[in-house]
């Protein structure tokens, strides 16, 4: 199918990549021409395992980037809006959103074929039907389900697995105003064979990415409240106590021979110093809002986000049984990214740690194997040396504080046990051994 997708961030560029791969002809549009030519020369704005090889290998055979808006719309069956949707506090940021349907349109007026246009951008329940068509039908000067289709299509990346999430995805969201508009959206993922296809609404399907979100913030915050209650008691630590809870048959399976088979979301039942990221903060704050537009309260998602922005300070929390005072006190930061495999910071609980750290006057190290640019660009360059490798931010420390779960800091214990002076280690994400390290502090114990 001939395919646009108008935006080239995370979603956008992941998905275009994704479905030119799965053969479709794809032209990913944006108004950027400074992206538009990195992408057209086979590089990623940003940092993704696997989306490089995939872009190199699809670039001026199924994929192009283009600035030409309205050649983009002419020239292809199904377009996709993946603009961002920033959220201000009070409501989800349309702006980018109404443009991107507002130039549909306008390109629509002087096409005389039938066009699929599709929300994929995380919008709040009724936006698709209430907002973006409207505006679809304005400026062309068309009726939505003769003319042209309207649907909705959540997406369900993750960021450092986005590629095999969508290629390899658990299930479709095909949403629409008919069942053209549906069935049409269902050749798009023609490709994607035994994936369950759910067919319906579009508020329903905006619902379901709002939702499926939530549920994965409440279990992080649950989880991260049975470990404080631990830390709390003494002697009772949250790690045992949630395999505890995932060895149960509601959560896991146990086959005929004895094989225990553990689901992912068991990962999402562990204790940490807090989730960020551009999407869970974002849009449970989103729907909280949302809810209260239609009267609807959640003082349950209420307590998510409140459980959520208190939890780095169970790292200084710790930091501060080993140090009356942080002021001259040498520190590494282990990770800066929300999560292992990107250079995402956006409300990462390295920002407000790092933050307290430098409030207090701690002399401050930090390494993250991909993310150390954005961080020094968030953070400001200057208060705050970033190391280019684990030995070298490891060295002459007297505290080391993990928050991001990448793999190569389970290198850790080898390196810390070359040196005389053991630091004090808080593990923000339990991803090592209490054992393994002679100081070792972690959350929820």
């Amino acid at each position: 199918m001939q395919v646009s997708i108008i935006g080239t961030g995370y979603v956008g560029l992941v998905s275009g990549v994704c479905f030119a791969e799965k053969g479709h002809q794809v032209l990913c549009v944006d108004i950027d021409p400074t992206k538009v030519e990195k992408i057209n020369q086979g590089i990623s704005p940003f940092y993704e395992p696997g989306l490089n090889e995939l872009l190199q290998r699809n670039i001026h055979s199924r994929l192009k980037a283009t600035t030409d808006f309205r050649q983009a719309i002419l020239e292809t069956d199904i377009s996709l809006i993946a603009v961002g949707t920033p959220f201000d506090g009070r409501e989800v940021d349309l702006t980018y959103v109404k443009q991107a349907a507002k130039q549909i349109g306008e390109a629509l007026k002087d096409k005389s074929t039938y066009h699929l246009v599709i929300v994929k951008s995380t919008v709040v329940p009724g936006t698709t039907d209430q907002v973006v068509l409207p505006i679809l039908e304005a400026a062309s000067g068309k009726k939505a389900g003769v003319d042209f289709g309207v649907g909705m299509n959540p997406e369900f990346l993750t960021e450092g697995e986005a590629v095999d999430d969508f290629m390899y995805p658990d299930r479709i969201v095909l949403g629409g105003i008919d069942d053209q508009s549906i069935d049409l959206l269902d050749q798009l993922y023609s490709g994607f064979d035994g994936v369950d296809r759910l067919r319906t609404n579009n508020s329903t399907a905006e619902m379901i990415k709002y939702t499926s979100n939530s549920l994965l913030a409440l279990l992080i915050s649950f989880s991260n409240e049975v470990g404080n209650l631990c830390a709390a008691i003494g002697n009772t630590d949250v790690v045992d106590v949630m395999k505890g809870v995932h060895n149960s048959r509601y959560l896991t399976t146990i086959l005929p021979n004895g094989d225990r088979i553990i689901p992912p979301i068991t990962s999402f039942l562990a204790a940490g110093c807090g989730f960020g990221g551009s999407c869970l903060p974002k849009d449970v704050k989103a729907l909280i809002a949302h809810g209260e537009k239609h009267g609807s309260q959640m003082p349950l998602l209420d307590a998510v986000i409140r459980t959520n922005q208190a939890q780095p300070q169970q790292v200084m929390a710790r930091l501060h049984k080993h140090f009356s005072s942080l002021a001259g006190v040498r520190v590494a930061v282990l990770g800066l990214a929300f999560r292992p495999n990107t250079n995402d910071m956006r409300e990462s609980p390295a920002i407000p740690i790092i933050q307290e750290l430098l409030a207090q006057k701690a002399v401050l190290k930090a390494y993250d194997p991909v993310a150390n640019s954005e961080a020094e660009h968030i953070l400001g360059s200057g208060t705050i040396e970033f190391c280019t490798s684990l030995s070298q931010v490891l060295s002459d420390v007297q505290a080391v504080v993990l928050v991001t779960r990448w793999d190569e800091f389970r290198q850790v214990p080898e390196l810390l046990a070359q040196l005389d002076q053991q630091p004090v280690f808080i593990d923000g994400r339990r991803l090592l051994d209490k054992h393994a390290l002679t100081r070792y502090e972690g959350i929820g114990m």
